[in-house]
């Protein structure tokens, strides 16, 4: 059974850094490609948006808004994926979530509990 647990969230100001980490177990984990994705305050499951994804290859990609403020890294031999956050904006506020890119679908698809992230000053 897969489990995916987040962690690293905090209250920071405006321009500080974060660094999320993901741990994954019950899967095959060097075999999936891996994505971020958050959930803003008030918003409903189905639009967590995707913010960044890293492939099995070491490929990475980024939602426009975060690029060049994040970077997505993985280590295999940990199975945890981590979201290096600098630059935070108040609209980056969020639940942040890890899991497998493309999402899963379907309203019984399996989440973690995610990691509150809330920047302000």
């Amino acid at each position: 059974q897969v489990q995916l647990v987040e962690s690293g969230g905090d209250l920071v100001q405006p321009g500080a850094s974060l660094r999320l980490s993901c741990t994954v177990s019950g899967r095959d984990f060097s075999s999936a490609d891996m994505g971020w994705y958050r959930q803003a305050p008030g918003a409903p499951r189905n639009q967590r948006e995707w913010i960044a994804t890293i492939r099995t290859t070491g490929s990475t990609m980024f939602k426009p808004s975060v690029e060049g403020r994040f970077t997505i890294s993985r280590d295999t031999a940990k199975n945890t994926v981590s979201l290096q956050m600098n630059s935070l904006k108040p609209e980056d506020t969020a639940v942040y979530f890890c899991n497998s890119y493309p999402r899963p679908m379907g309203s019984n698809a399996y989440w973690g509990q995610g990691t509150q992230v809330t920047v302000s000053s």
